[in-house]
């Protein structure tokens, strides 16, 4: 999907270049050599660096695998061309899909997410913040986040390790027949589908965490165990004041399936939890003095899922600077799908223990050098490149053929057939086969056992 739509926006583009080979277009080998270089950038922590710097193999401050794998300018120009949705009909789709150029690739990624792994019981809900300062429709502003402007994301991450499940961008409005509810019953619900009727728990913020909430999704087969805000209608006025109340004292409620709890960890303030997984008002017994409900020590165990995510995302962050909301996304959902590969890969090999930052190399590498095995055949690529790309594959290089058994043609001198007038180079070596001037890059030796056998 990315190299037809990357495809269709260089077609566009090439009128504007004088030279058809500025301008050529891609194919899935080198679309995934350009990924396998930013894979690469994030884990050595240089995804912001000055491209010029990571490509330079003069001054030798570049990374080799880089410049083996492509070179600069073919580097700048398909990220400059990146798409990841048709091109030549986005104005129309985008007039009602803020999301146009990114949700066919956003829901097939997800998808995968989905297809590929089992979630533990555990899971956490909560929001990640993408950060984006350019122009979009949709962008956020979140003071208590790091980045505080960008593009948010609902996230669904499994406890036991950090495997993103589900993911939702938050469109804000958008009139049409891609049109969502974003009210937070509604996203709650849309989020946690995947895991319906799957006896599975989801621990959230006050931000999702409602009475209705819970009362549905345990309707569904799934639990909740969250905080809530104290304006909520659903809680008691009891619950909310701490007159009269004693430093670390717990209220306890029932409602049919649902328990509240309001703690008080200090003077003056009360902290309150709704659980659907919890039906009594036990104190766990490890918290010594504090005496804290059951209930808070859960959600302090199971509520960093997305916080955990964001943090790996942020150590080895493929992301490069870009005016561009759907590269900023990409980015996103590089540095996820790289963490859940992990995952997985983990999981299957009875959980050894992976260096994260070995894993993206290994990832990167295995993309990439496909990718310079083909430009070590490219005739015009230097003698020195070809060795070092050779050192980089780990393979020998093939000895350069000899040159050919040719015969001068009385002294004169002609342009070589093969190079052609953009290369006018001109030889005195003729084929003795069909008599055309031939330079010596285009020539074979042969010994004259080869050539009488030949013959």
């Amino acid at each position: 999907m990315i190299t037809d739509s990357t495809n269709k926006r260089i077609l566009i583009e090439q009128n504007k270049y004088s030279r058809d080979r500025d301008a050529k277009i891609t194919d899935e080998l080198e679309i995934k050599g350009l990924m396998g270089i930013l894979y690469l950038c994030g884990s050595v922590k240089s995804g912001r660096e000055n491209i010029l710097q990571l490509f330079d193999a003069k001054k030798g401050t570049g990374m080799e695998a880089v410049y083996l794998t492509m070179n600069v300018q073919r580097f700048k120009f398909l990220m400059r061309n990146l798409r990841f949705d048709d091109p030549t009909t986005r104005a129309q789709r985008i007039m009602v899909d803020k999301l146009a150029p990114i949700r066919d690739l956003f829901q097939k990624i997800v998808k995968n997410f989905q297809k590929h792994y089992t979630p533990s019981s555990e899971l956490t809900l909560d929001e990640q913040l993408i950060a984006y300062r350019g122009r979009c429709r949709f962008r956020q502003y979140i003071p208590n986040k790091p980045a505080k402007y960008g593009i948010k994301i609902f996230a669904l991450v499994d406890c036991e390790r950090p495997y993103t499940y589900n993911l939702e961008i938050y469109g804000g409005s958008n009139p049409g027949p891609f049109e969502i509810s974003n009210n937070r019953f509604d996203v709650v619900l849309r989020v946690t589908e995947p895991i319906h009727g799957e006896n599975r728990n989801v621990t959230m913020d006050n931000w999702f965490t409602s009475l209705e909430a819970a009362k549905k999704l345990f309707e569904n087969k799934t639990t909740v165990v969250g905080t809530i805000r104290k304006d909520k209608r659903e809680v008691p006025k009891a619950f909310r004041t701490t007159t009269n109340r004693t430093e670390f004292s717990s209220l306890f409620g029932f409602h049919e399936n649902t328990t509240l709890v309001s703690y008080v960890p200090k003077k003056n303030k009360a902290v309150l939890l709704l659980s659907t997984v919890h039906n009594d008002g036990c104190i766990d017994e490890s918290s010594g003095d504090k005496r804290k409900p059951d209930i808070i020590t859960y959600y302090n165990r199971t509520k960093n899922g997305v916080d955990l995510v964001d943090k790996m995302c942020s150590l080895y962050d493929v992301a490069r600077n870009s005016r561009r909301w759907p590269l900023a996304v990409f980015f996103n959902l590089m540095n996820i799908s790289a963490i859940n590969a992990l995952c997985i890969y983990k999981a299957n090999n009875g959980l050894i223990k992976v260096l994260r930052r070995e894993f993206l190399s290994d990832i990167a590498l295995g993309m990439m050098k496909p990718l310079a095995s083909r430009r070590m055949s490219t005739d015009c690529l230097p003698k020195i490149l070809k060795l070092k790309i050779s050192d980089f594959l780990g393979i020998p290089l093939d000895e350069q053929p000899q040159k050919v058994a040719s015969s001068p043609r009385g002294g004169a001198r002609g342009r070589c057939f093969l190079c052609g007038r953009k290369r006018n180079k001109t030889t005195r070596i003729s084929c003795q086969l069909c008599g055309k001037f031939t330079c010596p890059d285009h020539c074979n030796y042969m010994c004259n056992s080869c050539y009488e056998n030949h013959t």
